[in-house]
């Protein structure tokens, strides 16, 4: 049973455990009565039920919930009809059945585990009826006389009961007392859940950008070795259907963060119509599948802008998405407009517009929240997260504009925003896009990574830049490696077997304060940053990277 289940079974963990001791005690009772009325073989089979018993004890209290309630159920039911045909329709143990058909709502969960509910609720019905058919011979019944089931039998077993009864009611009680101290313990509950939901993420976040780590990376190589001219535009259009993976991914993590945090811009200069040239080569097979147009109508007098491309392009394609999405005929258009400008100024209008379903006019409000979709029946049809347009509303607030839309049922939508942007200089994009000669000439790396993936495209982008790589596979690997060599530099990934990053730089520090260390982390959550920050890192490049950025970040430390 994995952790989860464990998790939460832990009140029924406790049930069966103690349920089974109690049934022990009862059936060693039970079988010395029997003894003493020469009732030999009912008494050498209710031995052998408390060793069941025992069994089950055993088996909960060592992790193994299901597996003893499941043995529990069927010998207790057993025991019953055995028991009950042994001595017969005097002794009233047949009654004891109420009492197993509402164990099974006791010991499985009514939502996670209905069919076991209702196979083990059957059983005892069926174990019950099989009784009164064979007339107490279900299996086989006792010669004992009708005045010993009378006089000590059925007292016997009306204890028996009561005990039972006794012990489930005092059981709820304790369970009442539990849930109320409970409730004073909400806060806790809230940041317990906010810290899984973090781990969640972060995990998710983690797993994703390993492999996309991979991708963009190749994308950048394949760029970077000078391919003929006819694959430069599948190199391209491979790096921005990477960036795009990336952007939906940031859509989850952006989600988690919007409530606490403002999403931040990165400015740079921008040729806007080169940028989004690449949105009709991407989206355009979706439409083709759907028979629609995809059209692409963009200004080609708009100047180099002061320009978040990837958020700008993360809200198009959002929009772009969807217009496809709930188009079905017709045509989809992504329309970029120059409408004024200053000397130092540009109003750009962003417009997209398709001829699909529409949305009600009183449904314009509910798009924009968290989840939320038009109505179920588009959610049942179409699918999707419903975060795509409270995201895209985000993004084009923090560029200081709001996002207004036209639409009616069955007529199409109509979004549009209009974004201020600061003109740059063609000098701007050329020093933007100005490729960096690095001296690394007898520098060497330590990159400690477990993904031969990501060795590969590490090793390869670092090495086209004259750095030397050497490769740790683990923490404890890359902490005997720089104890026996001289690196100017470690890139550490976090999450690894044997040893995890943050246990290996802390002993790296231990011996060594001064060599610079940075982690690769596919994270960025606050909490990782501060536990980055905290076992003694210089600082963090998030997966996946940009390779300028990986090497100005390695110039700069071994610089300083």
């Amino acid at each position: 049973m994995n952790h989860k289940e464990e998790k939460i079974s832990k009140r029924r963990v406790k049930l069966i455990h103690d349920i089974s001791l109690l049934c022990i005690f009862l059936s060693l009772l039970f079988s010395r009565l029997s003894y003493s009325i020469e009732g030999y073989g009912l008494s050498y089979f209710l031995v052998l039920i408390a060793i069941v018993f025992f069994i089950t004890f055993r088996l909960a209290k060592k992790g193994k919930p299901t597996i003893a309630r499941i043995l529990f159920i069927i010998t207790f039911n057993i025991s019953i009809a055995t028991t009950a045909a042994y001595f017969g329709i005097g002794s009233s143990l047949e009654f004891l059945f109420l009492y197993a058909i509402g164990l099974s709502f006791i010991l499985f969960s009514f939502r996670r585990e209905l069919y076991l509910v209702i196979i083990f609720t059957l059983i005892s019905i069926l174990f019950w009826v099989a009784l009164y058919l064979t007339n107490f011979n279900i299996f086989y019944s006792g010669d004992i006389a009708e005045d010993v089931v009378t006089n000590y039998i059925y007292p016997f077993s009306m204890t028996v009961t009561f005990m039972l009864v006794a012990f489930q009611l005092s059981y709820y009680s304790y369970i009442s007392a539990d849930f109320n101290k409970g409730l004073h313990s909400k806060k806790q509950e809230a940041i317990d859940a906010s810290n899984a939901k973090s781990t969640f993420l972060s995990t998710m976040s983690h797993e994703i950008r390993t492999p996309l780590n991979a991708v963009i990376g190749l994308s950048h190589i394949l760029e970077d070795n000078k391919p003929r001219k006819d694959q430069v535009e599948n190199i391209e259009a491979l790096n921005y259907s990477g960036k795009i993976l990336l952007n939906l991914l940031n859509n989850v993590l952006d989600f988690s963060k919007m409530d606490s945090t403002e999403i931040e811009l990165n400015n740079t200069p921008t040729n806007l119509p080169l940028a989004l040239k690449q949105i009709k080569k991407i989206h355009e097979t979706g439409c083709i599948q759907k028979g629609i147009i995809m059209n692409l109508d963009i200004d080609t007098d708009i100047p180099i802008v002061w320009l978040d491309a990837v958020r700008y392009n993360q809200v198009v394609n959002n929009l772009v998405t969807n217009a496809i999405k709930f188009t079905d005929k017709g045509s989809v258009t992504l329309r970029i407009k120059k409408l004024n400008t200053t000397n130092n100024k540009i109003k750009i209008l962003t417009e997209i517009i398709d001829t699909g379903i529409g949305i009600p006019t009183e449904k314009h409000r509910d798009i924009w929240e968290v989840f939320k979709q038009a109505s179920n029946t588009t959610n049942r049809l179409y699918g999707g997260t419903g975060l795509g347009l409270p995201i895209a509303k985000s993004i084009i607030e923090s560029m200081g504009s709001t996002v207004h839309i036209d639409s009616e049922d069955g007529k199409g939508s109509h979004f549009y925003f209009e974004v201020d942007l600061k003109i740059a200089s063609n000098k701007d994009l050329k020093d933007n896009n100005l490729k960096i000669e690095y001296n690394f000439i007898g520098k060497k790396v330590l990159l400690v990574e477990d993904n031969l993936i990501n060795i590969m495209v590490g090793k390869q982008i670092l090495e086209k830049a004259k750095l030397s790589v050497e490769v740790a596979e683990n923490g404890l690997e890359a902490i005997n490696m720089v104890k026996e060599n001289r690196y100017d530099i470690v890139l550490m990934d976090i999450q690894m077997p044997v040893m995890d990053g943050y246990t290996a730089v802390k002993e790296i520090r231990k011996f060594n304060k001064e060599l610079p260390i940075f982690a690769l982390s596919a994270s960025v959550f606050n909490e990782v940053k501060d536990k980055i920050e905290d076992c003694g890192m210089d600082g963090f490049i998030v997966k996946p990277f940009d390779p300028e950025d990986l090497l100005n970040r390695i110039e700069d430390a071994i610089n300083r």
